[in-house]
């Protein structure tokens, strides 16, 4: 008897977000297979073990040619090779890009060397998250730090267009490198409490406005490297506490702006002396790379009463007080 079958043929490529996700966490073809049956994938697709067995390999082999142009997402949409929607290319960039914050928490603000590489197995172990993935998002930022390092212009913006990446994660990106770039200490214990939201809010002030490009706009590394100049001119702070006349005048100023404007203005009023003798010793030790470095562990260490640090006010040294008090606000109030 002959059957009739309608048979269409194209070449656009079919990929499930599940398996993609599976692959990306780092699954084997036989585990990402468990977890779809698992998961219900012979009832959804009325198919046996060894169809959806088929369809994974398919899909793995499918995302391992694709990942030459991930390396470059530029690419990914100017190639004939495969055929993809444009919204799924960005939906395979953009979690090709996303990562585990877990993961770069412990990982945030060390070398992005072959050092720090060797200490994944360790880091999988201890966030959970699988060595291969581990791998990819290391290389991922490593890869990013290479290309946008010697790049002129606005840091997030040059992620967003080598990457195409979503705003929010070429920010996050943007927080990775600045870090990576200036080693910051965030290991320490004392610092664990502080996600990797909350340096990377951190990451935003000080590039918004300590880099050499909150000053010029068209220079080299502009988001990346501190403005060393600026960080000189922080030492001038320090005739704030060893001058009375000056002390008391900077206290009337810093208290006549803040009256009435704060909860915690009695406390900051009686401890001004404490609080600013704290923080112009931060600041004035800025030009010494380990003191910028240690410059978390300070603000943890010399600033004993935090609360009162949200309302803490230089009135001539904006630029430094603005993202002191953005940061202090984040790590002890989020």
């Amino acid at each position: 008897m002959a059957v009739e079958l309608d048979v269409f043929v194209g070449n656009t490529i079919i990929m499930s977000e599940e398996v993609y996700q599976l692959w990306l966490d780092g699954y084997t073809v036989n585990d990402a297979v468990k977890v779809r049956m698992d998961g219900g994938a012979l009832d959804e697709f009325e198919a046996n073990a060894d169809v959806v067995q088929s369809d994974t390999m398919d899909q793995y082999r499918t995302f391992q040619m694709c990942e030459r142009l991930l390396h470059s997402p530029t690419k990914l949409a100017n190639q004939l090779l495969f055929q993809i929607p444009p919204h799924r290319q960005a939906t395979l960039i953009e979690r090709y890009y996303a990562f585990d914050d877990g993961f770069v928490r412990e990982v945030l603000g060390k070398k992005l060397s072959k050092g720090t590489k060797k200490d994944l197995d360790d880091i999988s172990a201890k966030t959970g998250v699988m060595l291969k993935s581990c791998r990819r998002q290391f290389d991922n930022f490593k890869r990013v730090f290479k290309v946008v390092e010697e790049l002129k212009g606005p840091l997030v913006e040059n992620i967003r267009q080598h990457f195409l990446l979503s705003d929010k994660l070429a920010r996050d990106y943007a927080a990775i490198v600045f870090f990576a770039n200036n080693r910051f200490e965030t290991g320490k214990r004392k610092l664990q409490y502080l996600t990797f939201q909350d340096l990377a809010f951190c990451a935003g002030q000080l590039i918004n406005n300590w880099t050499v490009g909150a000053v010029d706009n068209m220079v080299e590394d502009m988001d990346v490297d501190l403005d060393k100049e600026f960080l000189q001119e922080l030492k001038e702070l320090k005739v704030l506490i060893t001058d009375k006349d000056l002390l008391d005048q900077h206290k009337s100023l810093v208290c006549t702006a803040l009256r009435g404007k704060t909860k915690a203005f009695n406390e900051m009023e009686a401890n001004f002396k404490n609080l600013s003798r704290g923080l112009v010793n931060i600041a004035t030790k800025l030009t010494n790379t380990k003191d910028v470095r240690d410059f978390f562990i300070d603000l943890v260490e010399k600033v004993s009463c935090p609360e009162n640090f949200l309302s803490f006010h230089f009135v001539v040294w904006d630029r430094y007080m603005g993202v002191i008090k953005s940061c202090i606000f984040k790590m002890y109030h989020d």
